[in-house]
């Protein structure tokens, strides 16, 4: 007897305005530098990654503020309220795990990220709140968060360990969760993408990464970063 997949949620874009504001210099990251070296470098997600010049990464991941408005629109869309426990999966410096605790005091939040660096350079308000781990073996038991956040983080493992981590979001929450990806739409953009990214090592159609999550039995909310 066939398995009905489970269906997927919302496509829903939530951080639209921060991806917006970003500046990027898509010819200089190709032509200025050795990409291949800027891509092995920024795949140790080291200091030069997050702190260091522009053509290893984030050239500076400080606190701004800019994550507030999206923590109080993950609290409104979820539901969320004090005693709830939410994890945000691929949380580097904890900023936005930061904002989620400040919008609504008494929320549970937790973050986890692969970096040594990000977490060692963490914002001070999330000490003991985060901790190091892979998205593809989070090390959490089954349905323990009310919400599981994971921007722009699976698609840094290949193909299996991608599929391996959407099911492990799966597993930990309750039902509700974002996964945000990259993604292309055309031959174009997907040029603009190769040029420009450096960490990722699944990425494909959105129609693709629909089908993946629904495979994986995953039924939460989704959206991708398109380069444009």
């Amino acid at each position: 007897m066939k398995t009905l997949e489970a269906p997927l949620g919302e496509r829903i874009d939530f951080t639209q305005q921060l991806h917006q504001s970003t500046a990027r210099d898509y010819v200089a990251r190709v032509v200025e530098h050795d990409k291949a070296e800027s891509a092995a470098i920024a795949a140790q997600f080291g200091a030069d990654y997050w702190d260091g010049d522009r053509r290893y990464g984030y050239g500076g991941y400080r606190y701004d503020g800019r994550w507030v408005p999206i923590a109080k629109t993950f609290v409104d869309h979820f539901g969320l309220k004090p005693g709830d426990r939410v994890l945000d999966v691929g949380c580097a410096k904890g900023f936005l795990v930061k904002d989620l605790a400040d919008v609504c005091p008494g929320l549970e939040v937790y973050g986890l990220d692969i970096s040594e660096y990000a977490l060692t350079h963490a914002h001070g308000d999330v000490a003991g709140r985060v901790l190091r781990g892979s998205c593809d073996k989070l090390p959490f038991g089954d349905r323990v968060f009310d919400a599981v956040i994971c921007i722009n983080t699976i698609h840094n493992l290949e193909p299996i360990r991608s599929a391996d981590a959407i099911r492990e979001l799966q597993r930990v929450s309750k039902g509700q969760g974002f996964i945000q990806v990259d993604a292309y739409r055309s031959a174009a953009e997907r040029q603009l993408f190769e040029d420009w990214m450096l960490t990722a090592k699944t990425y494909s159609m959105p129609q693709d990464w629909e089908a993946l999550f629904a495979s994986c039995g995953y039924t939460g909310d989704y959206y991708w970063t398109v380069l444009e």
